[in-house]
């Protein structure tokens, strides 16, 4: 729906129109009648593209579930690749290195987790996102100010444009300016690694077989895409990822090939890399007056198990059914209640998956001979036991915990 120049209240306003503010805004206009105003300085349009974002999601069965009861998994189906097996290594030789851990995701029939190009999940929602009734979609429009009030939040964009609204919700991301309007501090370390990202092809199939290598220089993931296709996540030092990710394609190929083993056949670049830093971080909390946030304005997550982005869909489903539930009864969408609640359902999730990114990463990324030896021995003795690989298992299908209703092919 286009912007329409007189409406200057609305009952919410979401600033960032990523991924989490996309299928929030989606969610929250197509029920209950309630108004809803997208704000992103940026077009994202621009962003659904490879030469942008070279990065990859893996798709719990609770978000695709979620996906699908907003009438957006159909489009975005024919380009995720079903994740059949998992395996696990710890081994620097790459011509030797044994699996530790595996897992059959789908015995089932249904997929557990589905990889999913980033910039296909972008391209897919925002085009729902502009046929949405309710939805007022402001892109390229920056902000001047944000202010909160006990009653409402006030948005004023460049051109003096002034948007009210009960609820304001925060999905802009690591530097998020709603949070910093509302004063809410930011912690969190860095981790002196960088990703580097892209996409391959390769010779021989994959048969949607995803590996994590867990190296002392950081994880070493690959990824299943449709196709005799694959995503990589080559973790690294920063000067060593800064060293490869400036070398020339042929060169880049050759020390590919050192961690990549030959189980592929021949391997090809498709489309560029990209290069990202490596952090940990988390808000201080995830409410203010008026304020609610998702995703990566609340909480950065190590990429290690590319499981971040259902964290913030998750965040998105809970504020949804907060504000249903608070809709349907009359209350103040926006008020401390609304807010208060959402706050414990999602806070205790997103810091202990934090924490548990974050250790896995530092039991992995490092050569202490005692440490592996004790790993190399868990992972063992969860690869051996029924039990601890059915929990795990029920941990990737997002299904743990206490599910929004979204999450369950519920709309309201």
């Amino acid at each position: 729906m286009l912007y329409d120049e007189a409406m200057q209240k609305v009952d919410i306003v979401i600033v960032g129109a990523g991924l989490n503010g996309l299928v929030a805004g989606i969610a929250l206009a197509s029920c209950k009648g309630l108004s809803v105003a997208l704000i992103d300085q940026n077009d994202p349009t621009r962003f659904a593209t490879p030469n942008h974002d070279s990065r990859t999601s893996a798709l719990t069965q609770a978000t695709q579930v979620m996906l699908e009861t907003l009438g957006l998994w159909q489009n975005i189906k024919p380009h995720a690749q079903p994740v059949n097996d998992i395996i696990v290594t710890d081994s620097e030789d790459v011509a030797a290195r044994p699996s530790l851990l595996s897992f059959a995701l789908n015995a089932s029939g249904k997929p557990t987790l589905s990889i999913v190009e980033n910039f296909r999940l972008l391209d897919s929602i925002l085009e729902k996102a502009k046929t949405t009734p309710n939805l007022s979609l402001h892109l390229g429009q920056k902000l001047a100010s944000i202010k909160f009030s006990p009653g409402l939040g006030t948005l004023t964009l460049a051109d003096g444009t002034a948007i009210k609204a009960a609820l304001v919700i925060g999905a802009d991301g690591r530097n998020s300016a709603t949070r910093e309007a509302a004063g809410i501090k930011l912690d969190g370390w860095a981790y002196g690694q960088s990703a580097i990202t892209l996409t391959i092809s390769h010779e021989l199939p994959h048969n949607g077989m995803a590996e994590e290598h867990f190296l002392k220089s950081g994880v070493f993931a690959i990824l299943p895409l449709p196709g005799n296709r694959s995503s990589l996540v080559w973790t690294e030092s920063h000067e060593r990822a800064q060293y490869l990710y400036n070398l020339a394609e042929a060169e880049f190929l050759v020390e590919l090939r050192k961690k990549f083993g030959s189980h592929r056949g021949s391997l090809a670049i498709e489309g560029p890399k990209h290069l990202y830093p490596l952090s940990t971080k988390l808000a201080g909390q995830m409410i203010g007056p008026r304020l609610a946030l998702i995703g990566d304005a609340a909480h950065v997550v190590h990429p290690l198990a590319g499981l971040g982005l259902n964290l913030g869909f998750k965040d998105a489903a809970a504020l949804v059914e907060c504000v249903y539930d608070a809709a349907s009864l009359g209350q103040d969408i926006g008020g401390a209640a609304v807010l208060e609640r959402y706050a414990r359902w999602r806070r205790f999730d997103t810091v202990s998956s934090a924490y548990m990114f974050d250790g896995l990463n530092r039991l992995f990324s490092n050569d202490n001979a005692g440490l592996k030896l004790l790993r190399d021995i868990g992972l063992k003795l969860v690869d051996n036991s029924s039990t601890l690989k059915a929990f795990f298992v029920k941990e990737a299908t997002g299904t743990s915990g206490d599910v929004p209703r979204l999450m369950r092919g519920l709309v309201a």
